[in-house]
């Protein structure tokens, strides 16, 4: 460098305009026999090639290297000396086609003006797809070093034959030219500084590009390397730079209810790796892998969109009528339609009530009247005109149950139709003859699972899921939620048959078809579910019915 500004060569004379100022250059020091150019990136950029053209002759030996992780590890690009084997024991790729080492930019000649060319992707390195793991490899890094090891004079012979005296020796560089781009994955345009960063002011700097990608195709991050929060129903990709194809990444299905999902493996791998979505943080009281149902203590309201963050609302169970599930933590309701499980003798969506032929409502249910039709809820006293009813034996061996009731209400606490028979005592039936059974022509026969019941005012339903159709004649029955219609509820003033909301049951009747409902009578044949009961009535509807 000179003493005055006028006369100093600073490095960044190396990295300005080669067209608008392209006499100047950087120099070092005449005693540096070894110097070091390292240029420190602001994120990860992809390099594509070097230029490099010298005032002083070319150096006998140097090396490129880059770096990936901002400086810590290094690993050479090329080896650049006039005799690759003497300097580096390495083969001379002028001789051996993509050998790490060659001799073609280090001739002293000419003296001034020689160039220094490197081009990442030039063999053995070519690559298809730009965006392969193979090609980032190669081209991306965060810091770029050029390693000046040997200096070497102008050989020129003064034209004088006096002697001269021996040229300085140093190292100059007019322009040090690094071409590359952002690296994006092909997920983007264009890119924009990083946080933090601080531009160099210097004359003539051009063509700056800067290292945060302005990410299209529902990517993010600084680079387009993962998807964004709402974006992970499939594996992340980079682009095909092969083909031009975008591999956008895909919205997860959160109805509304989420606003990140991230994407998991098993199931993606579970649903033939076509959606492995899972919705963070389900919003308005949904849950369930795409917030598709309502939480547990809500009820899904048809009346509004399920996307609507009001679409799940409350249950409304009421607190002494509402039975606690088995094995569930509390009473909540059918999250389809919000009904609520009801004690013994109790009805009404909310469970609020005693049904007809009840009285008594309180924290135990309520208690079967003693009368033939129904009585005051309030008192029990029947209403006028008592009709005797008799009882119709079912076509079974019949024995009174004496098992507990199957919800474990305490002796003293239950007033279910199996303690309080009233003018129907219900028996439990028991499969005997098959001949018997096949003359009752029942019309169904399934598998099912008790919901819940609920009073209607003229009627009584109650919500089932068949879980195994063993007969259908006329109505097409399918698995899944049903209702079925017990006459004896509302004709006769009491619960025969018995039908405990969360246990299985075999249930033989008759289909109504004219209304397409399945009825339950005093003649149907109702039997908590076994595998054997159910294996021995599909043979003899097999073998006996036909």
């Amino acid at each position: 460098t000179g003493g005055r500004c006028g006369l100093a060569h600073p490095p960044a004379a190396m990295a300005d305009s080669p067209f608008r100022l392209p006499r100047t250059w950087w120099q070092a020091a005449h005693d540096a026999l070894r110097e070091t150019i390292r240029l420190d990136l602001e994120a990860a950029f992809y390099f594509t090639h070097l230029i490099m053209v010298f005032k002083s002759p070319r150096p006998a030996a140097m090396v490129l290297e880059r770096s990936q992780d901002f400086g810590e590890t290094w690993k050479p690009y090329k080896y650049f000396a006039a005799n690759c084997s003497a300097t580096f024991g390495l083969e001379d790729d002028v001789r051996q086609r993509g050998a790490i080492c060659t001799s073609r930019y280090s001739s002293p000649f000419p003296c001034t003006g020689g160039e220094v060319i490197f081009r990442a992707l030039s063999p053995p390195y070519a690559a298809e797809d730009p965006y392969s793991a193979e090609a980032q490899a190669q081209l991306k890094i965060t810091n770029l070093r050029v390693r000046l090891l040997q200096r070497q004079g102008c050989p020129c012979l003064a034209a004088s034959p006096a002697p001269q005296p021996p040229a300085a020796l140093h190292y100059a560089i007019y322009d040090f030219i690094v071409k590359g781009s952002c690296f994006c994955n092909g997920h983007a345009d264009h890119c924009i500084p990083v946080a933090g960063f601080r531009p160099t002011k210097a004359a003539g700097v051009f063509h700056v590009v800067h290292g945060k990608c302005m990410c299209k195709h529902n990517t993010a991050g600084p680079h387009c390397q993962h998807c964004a929060p709402l974006y992970n129903d499939q594996p992340w990709q980079a682009a095909d730079g092969k083909t031009g194809a975008p591999r956008e990444c895909q919205s997860c299905k959160c109805n509304g209810h989420a606003d990140t999902c991230h994407f998991d493996m098993a199931a993606w791998l579970a649903s033939g790796n076509r959606s492995g979505g899972v919705c963070d943080n389900c919003q308005h009281n949904t849950e369930g892998q795409h917030c598709q149902r309502c939480k547990l203590g809500f009820y899904r309201d048809l009346r509004r969109p399920f996307s609507a963050p009001d679409a799940c609302k409350p249950c409304s169970c009421h607190p002494v009528g509402s039975a606690v599930l088995p094995l569930g933590p509390g009473t909540f309701c059918d999250p389809s339609t919000g009904d609520c499980p009801c004690k013994p003798g109790v009805a009404g969506p909310r469970c609020d009530h005693c049904l007809p032929g009840y009285w008594g409502f309180g924290p135990y249910g309520c208690r079967p009247c003693d009368c033939a039709r129904s009585c005051d809820p309030h008192t029990g006293d029947c209403h006028s005109s008592e009709v005797s009813w008799h009882n119709e034996a079912p076509p079974f061996q019949a024995v009174l149950n004496e098992s507990e009731p199957t919800w474990g209400w305490e002796d003293e606490q239950g007033f279910s139709a199996l303690r309080h028979s009233g003018k129907c005592e219900c028996k439990e039936q028991v499969l005997g003859n098959p001949k018997v059974f096949c003359g009752m022509k029942y019309t169904y026969v399934i598998k099912t699972k008790i919901l819940s019941a609920h009073d209607k005012g003229s009627h009584a339903e109650v919500s089932v899921k068949i879980k195994k159709v063993l007969k259908s004649t006329k109505l097409k029955i399918l698995r899944g939620k049903r209702t079925l219609y017990p006459e004896s509820w509302t004709n006769r003033g009491c619960t025969c048959p018995i039908l405990n909301p969360g246990l299985e049951y075999l249930v033989a009747g008759h289909e109504d078809v004219r209304t397409g409902r399945l009825i339950v009578n005093m003649k149907s044949f109702v039997h908590q579910w076994k595998s054997a009961l159910g294996r021995k009535v599909l043979e003899i509807l097999k073998r006996d019915c036909n």
